[in-house]
């Protein structure tokens, strides 16, 4: 096994479009261990990863034992990704401190305890990195759902960038939510005690309509002129560079202290669109657990407002 500096885990059916992003970056892929692609250079930051390994180091496992000790030797919380040799991983897993899963409820934080990552690549060859990029046990985020309220499922997107972004609409908050309709954003937000404005051609559900704090304006999220408000959402299905006019236009006007919206793609990956995201001072682009063909772009203004 060759030297391996970095890691990219990938979401289930987005290999093809991690490698993309990574050779984008000049980073080739000396192998794959499941959705891990191992590279033998330094670890940049990767829109298409749900988890980055930035220090692994090759260990070998003469037995369950030495492969335990050498884990807690390095740190003492570790998440397994156990995608091979299962037995041996989940013996090995066995002897550490245990690490479950955690569900996350609106209003909380990213965990800020310190959560290194491993898998055996063979029965006797182990890959540690005590340093990534996911905080979550297990890579991707869960939550205690609300089976009755929202419309739909579109708001465990937005509770996860939220979460992942690390800051949560306020009570009393003004929210813009772009292209809202049929409401299960404008629902989240609510719900957090949010005052939403929901912009669409279409109405709201009539149960998101009635929420307090929740007016509906018929029109075009691309018509409408940038208002102030402490955050703006957008889940609209448009080409990522129709979107990033629209954000930049928000951003230049100087109204708004965040940003939340998702990147859709139809074909065919814009990296260049996403690239064009990422670079916007502030902002940062991410694929979460619960995107599909798509990206989210967390943008936090100077100073907020």
């Amino acid at each position: 096994m060759t030297e391996v500096a970095a890691a990219y885990l990938a979401a289930e059916g987005f290999e093809a479009v991690l490698a993309e992003e990574l050779a984008r970056r000049g980073v080739g892929i000396s192998g794959w261990h499941g959705r891990l692609a191992l590279s033998a250079q330094a670890p940049v930051a990767c829109a298409w990863a749900l988890d980055v390994w930035t220090a692994p180091r090759l260990v070998p496992v003469g037995s369950i034992k030495a492969g335990a000790d050498a884990l807690r030797a390095m740190q003492r919380n570790w998440d397994c990704l156990n995608v091979a040799h299962f037995r041996r991983a989940a013996l090995i897993a066995a002897r550490l401190p245990p690490m479950r899963p955690r569900l996350f409820v609106p209003g909380d934080l990213p965990p800020a305890g310190h959560l290194g990552g491993w898998t055996l690549l063979e029965p006797e060859l182990m890959l540690a990195s005590p340093t990534k990029a996911s905080p979550f046990v297990g890579v991707v985020p869960g939550f205690v759902e609300d089976r009755v309220g929202p419309p739909s499922r579109a708001y465990l997107k937005l509770w996860e960038a939220c979460l992942r972004f690390g800051d949560w609409p306020a009570a009393g908050a003004r929210c813009i939510d772009l292209g809202a309709s049929p409401g299960g954003w404008s629902w989240a937000l609510a719900s957090l005690g949010a005052q939403v404005l929901a912009v669409d051609r279409a109405p709201l559900e009539p149960r998101v309509a009635s929420m307090a704090g929740v007016s509906w304006r018929q029109g075009s999220a691309f018509a409408m002129a940038p208002e102030a408000c402490d955050w703006m959402f957008s889940d609209i299905i448009a080409y990522p560079d129709r979107l990033l006019e629209l954000v930049r236009s928000w951003i230049d006007a100087g109204v708004v202290g965040r940003i939340i919206c998702t990147l859709k793609f139809q074909g065919a990956t814009d990296h260049e669109a996403a690239e064009a995201f990422a670079a916007i001072p502030g902002g940062r682009v991410v694929h979460l657990a619960v995107n599909k063909h798509e990206l989210t772009f967390l943008w936090r203004g100077v100073g907020g407002r």
